[in-house]
C-alpha cells in the first residue's frame, strides 16, 4: 500500500467511518467494537473507488442487517447477548456476499473483496443477517 491508499484510507477512517460507526450501534442497540483492517482494504491504484465501494460492501449491509435483527425486544437481546465485536477486512478472495460473513465466539467477521459485486448489497445484507439470526 503506497502514500496514496495510505492517505485515501486515513480520510476515509477519519471523516466517514465515524457516523458508520454511529450507525452501527443505533442499529444493534448498543455500542459494538468494530476493528477495520483499513491496510487490507486500501487496493492500490483504487483510491477512486473507495468512497463508493466501502460503504456499499461492508457499512450499508452491516447496518440494514443489524437493522433487520433488532426490530424487536427479542432481537435486540439476542444480538447484545451474542455479539462482542465486529471486524471487517479482505484477506480471502470472497466475492459473494451471502459467504462474506463468520460468526464465532461473539465475532462477526465480514471479509469480502472491496471493489467486487459492488451493488449487491441485498445480497451481502441478507448473508450477514441470516448467518446472525442462525447463530443468536
Amino acid at each position: 500500500m503506497g502514500l496514496a491508499e495510505r492517505r485515501a484510507a486515513k480520510e476515509f477512517e477519519t471523516k466517514r467511518f465515524p457516523q458508520f460507526k454511529k450507525d452501527i450501534d443505533a442499529a444493534a442497540g448498543f455500542d459494538v467494537p468494530v476493528t477495520v483492517h483499513w491496510d487490507t482494504l486500501a487496493l492500490e491504484e483504487q483510491t477512486h473507488l473507495y468512497d463508493e465501494c466501502w460503504p456499499k460492501v461492508y457499512f450499508e449491509p452491516l447496518i440494514a442487517a443489524l437493522k433487520a435483527i433488532t426490530v424487536d425486544d427479542m432481537g435486540k437481546e439476542a444480538l447484545k447477548g451474542a455479539l462482542k465485536k465486529i471486524e471487517i477486512q479482505n484477506r480471502t478472495d470472497i466475492i459473494y456476499g451471502d459467504r462474506m460473513a463468520a460468526f464465532e465466539g461473539g465475532t462477526l467477521v465480514l471479509d469480502h473483496k472491496p471493489h467486487t459485486n459492488v451493488d449487491d448489497i441485498q445480497q451481502r445484507t441478507d448473508g450477514i443477517r441470516k448467518l446472525l439470526e442462525s447463530k443468536l
